[in-house]
């Protein structure tokens, strides 16, 4: 597949990060025109200097990696990483009010998507398909759609199982079109992330990137 790297958002969110480690994926973006980076709110201001004027999408996790935090404490790691230079957010949902069967969720998402469009800038939505059967899946997207979000993701790499083909086809049944897919968690070759575009994913969540570009090529 040509152009697999547009849509690859390389990523590094492992704890022990450091700032080889986001000079490293700022330099590899940049090399293999990936269409975005993926780095924990601490580096963003320093990734938004290395970017420079480059045209790479920058991306931060807020509530992250399980999602319980207070909604306002999610607001306000929203604004800030805006502030520091964050094009897109990905939020971790609030899984434990969605299990509690609590209408917060989408009032939560609705609050972010404000905050970050008023921003011109993007929200992603991290629902840990990990942890919701098909129905639920079914049932987040429709929040997530109606809370008026850009992208719903799959994962945040820290859940038992990442992204299932057969998930993203749910998805993307599900879905309106305005809405894209971002699969994450566990993506690690070509292969993988091939089918997850086939299966109508619009951006692969990787720290494996690299590999993935290199082996399109073959």
């Amino acid at each position: 597949m040509k152009n697999i790297a547009r849509y690859i958002e390389q990523t590094v969110l492992k704890p022990q990060t450091n700032d080889a480690d986001i000079e490293q994926l700022v330099q590899q973006a940049k090399k293999y025109g990936f269409v975005g980076i993926c780095v924990p709110p601490f580096w963003v201001k320093k990734a938004k200097r290395e970017l420079g004027e480059a045209a790479i999408q920058l991306v931060t996790v807020i509530g992250f990696p399980l999602g319980y935090n207070m909604t306002e404490v999610k607001v306000f790691e929203t604004e800030q990483a805006i502030k520091d230079g964050a094009d897109e957010i990905d939020v971790v949902w609030s899984i434990t009010a969605f299990k509690a069967g609590m209408n917060w969720p989408k009032i939560e998402l609705a609050k972010l998507a404000k905050t970050c469009h008023d921003e011109e800038r993007l929200l992603k939505v991290i629902i840990e398909t990990a942890f919701l059967n098909e129905d639920e899946i079914v049932q987040a997207c429709r929040i997530c759609a109606d809370a008026g979000v850009d992208y719903v993701k799959t994962s945040t790499g820290f859940a038992p199982e990442g992204a299932k083909v057969d998930h993203i086809k749910l998805m993307r049944a599900t879905l309106p079109s305005s809405v894209g897919i971002k699969a994450s968690g566990g993506i690690k070759n070509y292969e993988q992330a091939l089918k997850m575009i086939q299966a109508g994913a619009d951006r692969i969540g990787t720290s494996s990137g690299v590999q993935i570009v290199e082996a399109s090529k073959g």
